[in-house]
C-alpha cells in the first residue's frame, strides 16, 4: 500500500534552515508528482510545492518563492523541502502528498502522518 513517510521538523529561530523528508513506498514514485502542504493552527491546509515526475518542475506558493525548494531522488524514492529563511508564519504541521488515480475510485489523496515545523526565538 502507498505509504508516505515525513520526517525533519523541529524547531528553528527565525531565519534559520530545515530539510524535510518524505519517503514513499507502495507506488512506482517516480511517476508520480509530489506534493508539500502545510496547516497552521486554525488555518485550512495550503499547498506549498509541488515537483512534477518526469521534468522536474516545480511550482511554489508565493510566500515561499526564493526561501523553499522541493526536489526528489527518484533513486531512493525520496521528496525533499529545503526551507531557508524560515519566518514564524512558516510555523505549521507540513505534510507530503501525492495524488493516484485508482481504479474504481479516482484520483486518490494520500498524505503522510505529517511533521511539525515551529519557528521561534
Amino acid at each position: 500500500q502507498v505509504q508516505l513517510v515525513e520526517s525533519g521538523g523541529g524547531l528553528v529561530q527565525p531565519g534559520g534552515s530545515l530539510r524535510l523528508s518524505c519517503a514513499a513506498s507502495g507506488f512506482r514514485f517516480s511517476n508520480y508528482a509530489m506534493n508539500w502542504y502545510r496547516q497552521a493552527s486554525g488555518k485550512e491546509r495550503e499547498l506549498v510545492a509541488t515537483i512534477f515526475s518526469e521534468s522536474n518542475y516545480t511550482i511554489y506558493t508565493e510566500s515561499v518563492k526564493g526561501r523553499f525548494t522541493v526536489f526528489r531522488d527518484n533513486a531512493k524514492n525520496v521528496v525533499y523541502l529545503q526551507m531557508n529563511s524560515l519566518k514564524p508564519e512558516d510555523t505549521a504541521l507540513y505534510y507530503c502528498n501525492t495524488k493516484i488515480y485508482v481504479v474504481p475510485e479516482g484520483l486518490v489523496d494520500y498524505w503522510g502522518q505529517g511533521t511539525q515545523v515551529t519557528v521561534s526565538s
